[in-house]
């Protein structure tokens, strides 16, 4: 009996003689975008492409003692995400401002209440959750409410920590305070700090090294998400190895 060449390559694929080229297996998805998918718990609302960029820079945080701060808790369901990913050794934060966000806290789960641009709440949230490991900024996406958050929590994070703020697209939009290369808004304050970043290589006297160019490993940009990455930076040198491959110049 004559088995046609297409029914034979189908009979190999299902054998598992052939590659399945209909996808990535589950093991290979993003757990936070697969959480989403089958969410049945409280509302999270996320722009699709966030979640490969929290994959990327939160992965190795994972199933250890880390703290999570989150701003902008809105109907609690981002804060289950978080449980859920970064495992049962994980304690979370979330800060909103409204009163009502309170009662969505749980078994390792606690939100404060209060306005995000004002310092001495920060400093107080910062007091009680000791050296944060994740921070998630996804609250009011107003100018001072970004940079006053950045300013006073970002010393606060562990060495190694992690500061992602999201929706930066407000620095363009007029009701946030935003627009295009609009001085004081957080882009334009985040360009700012890549500069801050590079301060070891300055040759001006109004330009130097200081905090954060010690403790910033790297700056990453995406759409509407900028992410710090924390750790210890030594004045880069350069080192020359290998043989001449022709004689110097004369």
């Amino acid at each position: 009996m004559t088995t046609w060449p297409w029914i034979r390559r189908r009979l190999e694929w299902v054998r598992g003689r052939l590659p399945d080229r209909r996808g990535p297996v589950a093991s290979d998805e993003n757990p936070l975008e697969k959480y989403f998918r089958g969410n049945t718990g409280r509302v999270i609302h996320k722009w699709i492409h966030y979640f490969d960029v929290y994959h990327r820079h939160f992965e190795r945080f994972r199933g250890k003692p880390v703290v999570i701060l989150e701003f902008g808790v809105n109907k609690g369901g981002s804060l289950q995400m978080w449980r859920d990913y970064f495992g049962r050794k994980a304690t979370i934060y979330g800060v909103d401002i409204d009163p009502r966000c309170a009662e969505l806290g749980g078994r390792r789960i606690k939100v404060f209440i209060g306005d995000q641009e004002d310092r001495e709440f920060l400093r107080k949230v910062a007091a009680e959750t000791g050296p944060i490991d994740v921070l998630i900024e996804d609250g009011g996406h107003t100018m001072g409410q970004q940079i006053a958050t950045f300013e006073e929590l970002y010393p606060h994070l562990t060495p190694d920590g992690v500061f992602l703020i999201e929706d930066v697209h407000t620095s363009y939009w007029p009701k946030y305070g935003g627009g295009y290369r609009k001085p004081g808004t957080f882009m334009e304050y985040a360009k700012g700090l890549t500069d801050q970043l590079n301060a070891w290589h300055a040759r001006t006297q109004d330009f130097s090294v200081d905090e954060f160019t010690r403790t910033t490993r790297s700056m990453h940009f995406y759409d509407s998400i900028v992410v710090f990455e924390r750790g210890t930076v030594v004045k880069p040198h350069a080192e020359k190895t290998g043989r001449p491959s022709a004689p110097p110049p004369e």
